[in-house]
């Protein structure tokens, strides 16, 4: 379940992109080019798509965009790829805020087009990007303008395309045979992959998880921010190019990334996180999430304040 790639991804949108096409000059721009292109992907819907005709970039409106994590296809006799990882980000750069909120991948919520409820992890399996976007809508009451869709089994490239990331951990802990020390560290992609994936031995289970996903990513945007974050990767962008291309797919194009790019930094100048409240339970011998919907309101409630409906 990592969001390592997640993160990579609003560097790459809200603002490495940017450095580094300036500072890596025409060529890196034909590969930008030819990677945006590369990693387009349509979905039909109508109500997104009628959305996004009417989003004045240029002016900082506020925008949503769903970060989607896809893990690998299941053993023997299940071929399918679940969305393992949703991140449902707001960017408002007129309160100079970014609101994010961890799904949890076990959450028992209606399946919008499949016509019953099951995990929302399922809606990639039974309906792609399509259903999967629908179906957070519908649990989090709030639109989705954007996605970026990243295939996890990429992740470990796309991390030490970019040198790794700095996180500060919370405690000590081993897994698959890898110690993460209590306090700062520094991780490279298979660490990263390690490092997000534990639940466990986490004392908080998978909301543990979830923030160790969450400082990721804000690790990878801090990083980007800046030219000397990026100044160890100028010389790696075709591998980082690369990486994007095979693992990656958005339904943003090439204005509209630029635009991002270029007005939505000032979102970054202070991230809340948000949690999905609720306890586990069994339905027919099956374990779930049920998520507390008086508190999944005003979760909800302050989404749509941030995107100003």
């Amino acid at each position: 379940m990592n969001k390592d790639r997640l993160k990579k991804i609003l560097l790459i949108v809200l603002t490495g992109f940017g450095v580094l096409l300036i500072t890596t000059g025409s060529y890196a721009w034909k590969t930008f080019t030819s990677t945006i292109t590369n990693i387009q992907e349509e979905i039909d819907y109508q109500k997104n798509q009628k959305r996004l005709e009417n989003i004045d970039l240029e002016a900082g409106e506020p925008i949503s965009l769903l970060l989607i994590g896809v893990d690998d296809p299941g053993e023997e006799g299940d071929p399918y790829q679940r969305s393992d990882a949703l991140i449902y980000v707001t960017l408002n750069p007129h309160t100079e805020t970014t609101h994010m909120v961890s799904i949890p991948r076990d959450t028992y919520t209606e399946i919008v087009g499949h016509g019953k409820k099951d995990k929302i992890t399922h809606s990639y399996a039974f309906g792609g990007t399509k259903m999967t976007i629908r179906s957070v809508e519908n649990f989090l009451n709030a639109r989705v303008d954007y996605f970026v869709k990243v295939d996890l089994r990429g992740l470990e490239d796309i991390v030490d395309a970019v040198g790794g990331v700095e996180v500060n951990n919370d405690f000590k802990f081993t897994y698959h045979d890898i110690t993460f020390e209590k306090g700062p560290i520094h991780l490279n992609g298979k660490e990263v992959k390690e490092y997000t994936v534990m639940r466990k031995d986490d004392p908080r289970g998978d909301f543990g998880r979830q923030e160790r996903q969450r400082k990721v990513i804000k690790a990878i945007v801090e990083k980007g921010t800046t030219l000397t974050g990026l100044t160890s990767s100028i010389s790696n962008f075709e591998e980082i190019f690369a990486a994007i291309e095979d693992n990656v797919r958005t339904n943003m194009d090439l204005e509209a990334m630029w635009n991002i790019q270029r007005n939505y930094q000032d979102s970054l100048n202070h991230i809340v996180e948000h949690e999905i409240s609720g306890k586990g339970g069994e339905i027919n011998k099956t374990y779930y999430f049920m998520a507390d919907q008086e508190k999944l309101k005003k979760v909800s409630k302050e989404l749509n304040k941030q995107l100003e409906k």
